[in-house]
């Protein structure tokens, strides 16, 4: 996969999305990081732990969340994005749905665009993705927790999201895609998502799992978020074992060893 001039090599590594939000009500941090000093600083020590690609969201989208406007949106992100890419060589993804915060934030030089809602939300953004030559993360949501087949559904859905991504100009080598662990499910969807994670290669695109410090892990261990580094950590090693492409974390040194580790063990890691 390529992400602005890098490429990835799904095959045979797992990368790390670091996650840094720009908000003041994300469920784990925010407003940990929305002044653009601890922005930067933060991205800078993601970079240091090991992380692969930067992750920016303006919005947070935990269960309940509050819509902001497209020019909130933008004017918590592009300067980030501006800023990131002026002082790292790093990818950069922007977390939206909106095409109109992409667009801004894609001509602020972002690589990438992880769209919660697989292009579905916004009938112009995969235009825009494909206008720019961008990569894209598709992932897999929904409104409500009930399925006819939850499984078969779910990949349904992510083919559909594909075939509008392929349809509307946005290059192959440009996709992966997100099962969305926590969004549109119940508890035991989300473990069957994380077992079965590795069936999504089947789409025929990397896959990314996001798991890092969400409801089903706080359910599994009954902890609070701030506590599930290590339960996420097992779910990083899961998602090496099952060929993963990437995994999205907050917390990067603890997950970079994890992979280092498992992949060491397989015989794929080398310094």
């Amino acid at each position: 996969m390529r992400i602005g001039d890098r490429v990835f090599d799904t095959l045979h590594h797992t990368y790390v999305m670091g996650i840094l939000n720009v908000t003041p009500d994300s469920f784990s941090d925010g407003g940990k990081w929305n002044r653009l000093d601890a922005a930067l600083s933060h991205v800078e020590q993601m970079i240091a732990e090991g992380a692969d690609i930067i992750d920016v969201g303006g919005e947070s989208t935990r269960p309940g969340y509050t819509v902001i406007s497209d020019e909130e949106e933008i004017q918590r992100t592009v300067p980030v994005v501006e800023a990131i890419r002026a002082r790292f060589d790093i990818p950069v993804s922007i977390d939206t749905y909106k095409s109109r915060v992409a667009e801004a934030n894609l001509t602020a030089g972002a690589h990438l665009v992880n769209d919660i809602w697989g292009l579905k939300a916004d009938p112009d953004m995969a235009s825009v993705i494909a206008k720019h030559g961008a990569a894209c993360c598709l992932m897999h949501n929904r409104r409500e927790e009930e399925y006819r087949d939850f499984f078969a559904d779910m990949k349904a859905h992510l083919a559909e999201s594909i075939a509008l991504a392929r349809v509307s100009g946005i290059r192959k080598d440009g996709i992966m895609v997100d099962p969305g662990v926590g969004f549109g499910k119940t508890y035991e969807h989300n473990l069957e998502v994380i077992r079965r994670v590795g069936e999504f290669k089947d789409l025929g695109y990397p896959v990314l799992l996001g798991t890092s410090r969400k409801s089903v892990i706080g359910l599994t261990l009954d902890i609070p978020a701030e506590e599930r580094v290590i339960g996420t950590a097992v779910t990083t090693v899961y998602a090496v074992q099952q060929g993963c492409g990437f995994v999205r974390v907050h917390d990067v040194r603890e997950n970079v060893q994890a992979i280092r580790m498992t992949e060491a063990i397989r015989g794929s890691y080398s310094l």
